[in-house]
């Protein structure tokens, strides 16, 4: 069996974004490697932990795929990569505030290898303030003296982080981003960061720390208390994460506390795609035991055919 590192993308929404010039969705680059991370859940919405490689077939396109890689994350150490939206609209509603409760939270739960980074995005860049570190509280100094300013480019920003993830330590990646997703300044478009999202082993979870707001909202209310989070809805399922919206700083503990949860009951299983056949975007999907009532999975990848089953001569 061979071994393939995983990564965890979380989005927690509290700001507004500014990056680099955002890498493209390129259809001409083929992966070397599929991993496909997954969660199964039961009819109690309890994650299942005893899945056995025999109880699942992958599909792509469809059609049963031959894997040579089955494994479950379990206790391993992760490498998380923190983004964090340092724009003016993270000021408001007392979002920084939320921001930096959830990083705390997630710092305190601290096991053995675990290791982060913290990137600051605002006003066309994005900054490294922490290089990888087993030091939660170098992190979370660093988190404290972050003062929001200048405008988004969250989707830019999310771009670039899968790549400055692999600059951990362990297999086992998640990548934290904070920010509203009221994104005023990129120069990639909302489509185009699902498109690129979803051609990478990134689970990504979107949590959302907005404002309340009335039935029938005041004139006075921004487009910020308004947001509208199709995108980032978008980005989790196409990824196989999933979207969560609090009104509430505290909301967002027991949503850092069901992540982890997540990333600890993880399965991955994975092929080497043939050659064959065309570079182009192809879906994914699980066949499970009938215990298992819902399934987080990616929606697919970027590349040749797969290695399908039953067939040597796929693709020819």
């Amino acid at each position: 069996m061979k071994v393939i590192s995983a990564c965890l993308t979380v989005l927690l929404l509290a700001g507004t974004v500014a990056a680099q010039a955002p890498p493209r969705v390129r259809e001409t680059v083929d992966v070397g490697y599929v991993v496909v991370p997954f969660v199964i859940r039961d009819r109690g919405g309890r994650p299942i932990q005893n899945l056995r490689e025999r109880d699942v077939t992958l599909l792509v396109e469809g059609k049963p795929v031959d894997i040579d890689m089955f494994a479950k994350v379990g206790d391993a150490p992760v490498s998380y990569t923190i983004l964090l939206d340092g724009s003016g609209s993270m000021e408001l509603s007392g979002k920084i505030d939320g921001a930096r409760l959830a990083i705390q939270e997630l710092l305190s739960r601290h096991s053995d290898g675990d290791d982060y980074a913290l990137y600051v995005f605002s006003e066309g860049e994005v900054r490294e303030v922490v290089p990888f570190t087993s030091s939660p509280s170098e992190v979370m100094t660093a988190v404290n003296a972050v003062q929001p300013y200048g405008k988004t480019a969250f989707f830019d920003a999310l771009a670039l982080m899968p790549d400055r993830s692999l600059l951990g330590n362990n297999g086992s990646r998640a990548i934290i981003l904070l920010t509203d997703g009221f994104d005023n300044a990129s120069n990639l478009t909302g489509q185009a960061l699902t498109d690129l999202i979803a051609g990478v082993d990134v689970p990504v979870y979107p949590m959302g720390l907005r404002p309340e707001v009335a039935a029938h909202p005041a004139a006075r209310q921004t487009t910020d208390a308004l947001l509208d989070v199709d995108v980032l809805r978008q980005i989790a399922v196409g990824s196989g994460g999933r979207l969560a919206v609090a009104s509430q700083p505290d909301s967002l503990i027991q949503a850092i506390h069901e992540i982890q949860q997540e990333l600890r009951a993880q399965y991955l299983i994975g092929f080497s795609p043939t050659g064959r056949g065309p570079v182009r975007y192809r879906t994914i999907a699980l066949q499970l035991p009938g215990r298992a009532r819902s399934v987080q999975v990616r929606g697919g990848y970027r590349g040749t055919e797969p290695p399908l089953q039953g067939r040597s001569d796929a693709g020819k």
